[in-house]
């Protein structure tokens, strides 16, 4: 961004993690603060996970969109594309949980493909409705039953592109 500067304004895109003072709440609000910039908050809906936006930290957060509303934007450009996240999110899943069996450990949470589609769904609307994103993780080491992990997702659908994505420390 030094090089290169954004030629739109910044926003910081969150979804819903409640405060904590370490993990992603606490690295968000210090990213806010350091490049002076706010945030919007995209959330499961209630029928989803009622708990999911009440619970959302909400510093310097300017808007709030439901994960409803994103799935519909995408459907506007590529119908049935938010169907082939969720089927390769289950897929990704169904591996994952092979593995974890391997390994003589249980199955992920019933929760994870609820917020590997709100991961997903969150950056690949936000690149087609702003025509970029920058997707930051919080460590070039992703815990591959993370539901970070689903990272994959987008790119193996063409949806997100690896040159939009950046590990901390950079």
């Amino acid at each position: 961004w030094r090089e290169l500067p954004p030629p739109k304004p910044v926003l910081l895109i969150t979804q819903g993690d409640p405060y904590e003072e370490r993990g992603i709440s606490a690295i968000t609000r210090q990213v806010c603060d350091g490049l002076a910039i706010s945030r919007a908050l995209i959330f499961l809906d209630p029928d989803i996970a009622a708990y999911h936006a009440p619970d959302a930290d909400r510093y310097k957060v300017i808007f709030e969109i439901p994960y409803s509303t994103m799935t519909k934007s995408l459907e506007t450009t590529r119908r049935g594309v938010v169907e082939e996240i969720f089927e390769m999110v289950g897929a990704k899943l169904d591996e994952k949980n092979a593995a974890r069996k391997a390994q003589g450990k249980k199955a992920l949470p019933p929760y994870y493909p609820d917020f590997a589609m709100l991961q997903e769904v969150t950056k690949i609307a936000c690149k087609q409705i702003c025509g970029g994103v920058t997707i930051a993780h919080t460590s070039r080491e992703i815990n591959p039953f993370s539901v970070t992990s689903f990272y994959h997702v987008g790119l193996q659908l063409g949806l997100v592109d690896a040159a939009d994505m950046i590990a901390f420390p950079y």
